[in-house]
């Protein structure tokens, strides 16, 4: 049998869209705006660094940099993320949203003017500190996910909840493209310096000083969007359902929500000690009653955000090396060091803006009309048909009259990745995870999210070293390696698909009901009854 609701919980899922529910989008987006570029403006400038600090002197070919610093460099700050979403998810159901939300951006402010202080020549020491200071800028990253998703789904009403947590997710697109535009502004404002005599001889291989501020400037301008946005976050109130049901304190819960919501609320302190006495001990992330009543529903996050992040971080961090592969962007060879950087930026960019940010706010449109299960399916069925088009005849889209039809495909897979899992698997675990544990549960999901990140990232650069070495000098140079790792994203992805079966459908519904903690201790709740249909539609 159901329990009665409280009433600041239930002013919460029947309030009206006002402007706090898009002051929250803004705050908590702003964090993932950052949380993007922070964490894919490391493509823009892999190339560059391997030419400053491992070009040979008297080598006609650009320096480039050794798989092992190359995997370091792009991986490292997926590793800190992996942390920091496992610590700050455990720490935000023991500390408070609030209180924990703040520290993950002074984090990632001072980490991302580490990252470009380095002040030393001397190439070990720029890489080192380089992956030292991204390594923990990916730990502060790695507490807004768990952070953000549960406070937007804390303050939303049940109508329009998705919606909001995906605008939320969908700032990860816009970052994604300032990361693109940053590149594309710095490159260009320094690119003069290769047109100086100084390096008339040879304006390919020769890079100059002022290309060592291109790279630090783009990694440090994540600092200043995190920083306006700290203020506000201080601002925010607790979330009532943290302060009542896990903090116990409904009469801060009802001030607050009334301030927030402008309406009278009672704190009906009562009540809350009757709910409390009545759920007795309540069961921990690893009881018996934990597995038994959302064992399942774990596993679905964490495998469907896993195989997701394998696909959506190998295509993310390496499309400029498949670009350069089907000739969209020229061989490095025939360019200077900061005209690649603009040329990456600037097809980063065009992506981002035709399929990346779209899929997204189609997301933000229909999630709560379709429903989360209905978009994470169809997103991981295209996003596998796509991949599959592009790999099995992959040899025909390396002809040049080709390559504009390939990128459009592979922009498909963007679209519906966003469009699909990548916004879902943020969204879900948000939801369906009872009050005092969903931080924990949301930051575990995420975490197996980075850890399939982590495998894309340094499973793809090990693919791509396996290549035709005779079609290196065509420009575009994998014939095995670029094809064999869209089939294999093909695989994972529809692996993602059947895996989505583990998850259940929350649209509409009140948290509580969710997590079934207006439910009776007795018997199986109903989310967990629809898992088990959902599995028994799949078979």
């Amino acid at each position: 049998m159901p329990r009665e609701q409280l009433q600041v919980l239930n002013a919460l899922d029947v309030a009206k869209t006002q402007l706090y529910h898009f002051t929250a989008i803004v705050i908590a987006g702003m964090g993932f705006f950052t949380d993007a570029y922070d964490l894919f403006c490391v493509s823009l400038v892999t190339k560059l660094l391997g030419r400053i600090y491992y070009h040979v002197d008297g080598h006609e070919k650009p320096g480039t940099l050794p798989p092992n610093v190359a995997a370091a460099v792009n991986g490292v700050a997926l590793c800190g993320t992996l942390a920091g979403q496992l610590f700050f998810g455990w720490l935000g159901d023991k500390m408070g949203r609030k209180r924990v939300y703040g520290m993950t951006l002074l984090i990632m402010v001072i980490c991302s003017l580490g990252s470009g202080l380095s002040l030393s020549s001397e190439r070990n020491s720029v890489i080192a500190c380089l992956c030292f200071f991204r390594f923990w800028l990916g730990f502060g990253i790695g507490g807004d996910y768990p952070l953000s998703a549960t406070i937007m789904s804390e303050y939303a009403n049940k109508k329009t909840r998705g919606a909001f947590i995906a605008a939320v997710f969908a700032m990860q697109g816009f970052g994604i493209l300032g990361g693109g535009m940053v590149g594309i502004v710095v490159s260009a404002a320094f690119n003069s310096a290769f047109k100086s005599p100084t390096y008339a001889v040879n304006p390919i291989t020769s890079t100059p000083q002022q290309a060592d501020y291109v790279w630090r400037i783009i990694v440090m301008f994540g600092a200043i969007p995190a920083a306006l946005t700290y203020y506000w976050r201080m601002k925010m109130p607790e979330t009532a359902r943290y302060t009542a049901l896990v903090a116990k304190n409904a009469k801060l819960a009802a001030s607050d929500m009334s301030k927030v919501l402008q309406v009278e609320i009672t704190a009906e302190e009562e009540k809350l000690e009757q709910i409390t006495e009545e759920r007795g001990n309540q069961f921990g992330l690893f009881s018996k009653a934990f597995l038994h009543r959302h064992g399942l529903h774990l596993l679905g996050t964490t495998s469907t955000w896993f195989l997701l992040d394998i696909a959506f971080y190998s295509q993310n961090l390496f499309q400029k090396d498949i670009f350069t592969a089907v000739g969209w962007i020229p061989p490095a060879k025939t360019m200077n060091a900061i005209e690649e950087v603009y040329k990456i930026g600037r097809a980063q960019t065009l992506i981002a803006l035709c399929s990346t940010v779209p899929g997204y706010w189609f997301t933000v449109a229909f999630i709560d009309h379709m429903g989360r299960f209905a978009i994470q399916l169809m997103g991981f069925f295209f996003m596998t048909v796509f991949m599959f088009a592009l790999a099995i005849p992959y040899q025909h889209w390396t002809l040049k009259e080709n390559r504009i039809s390939f990128v459009v495909m592979y922009a498909f897979t963007f679209f519906f990745a966003n469009f699909g899992p990548n916004s879902t698997t943020f969204i879900v675990p948000a939801e369906i995870f009872p009050a005092r544990l969903r931080s924990t549960c949301h930051g575990i999901s995420a975490a197996a999210g980075k850890a399939g990140a982590i495998i894309g990232a340094f499973g793809f650069l090990y693919a791509a070293q396996n290549q035709d070495k005779n079609k290196t000098d065509a420009g575009y140079p994998p014939g095995i390696g670029i094809k064999n790792s869209l089939i294999v994203l093909g695989v994972i992805n529809f692996l993602g698909m059947l895996f989505t079966f583990l998850v259940p459908e929350s649209k509409g519904r009140s948290l509580e009901d969710l997590s079934g903690e207006n439910e009776e201790e007795e018997g199986e709740t109903e989310l967990a009854q629809q898992t088990r249909s959902n599995q028994t539609v799949s078979v």
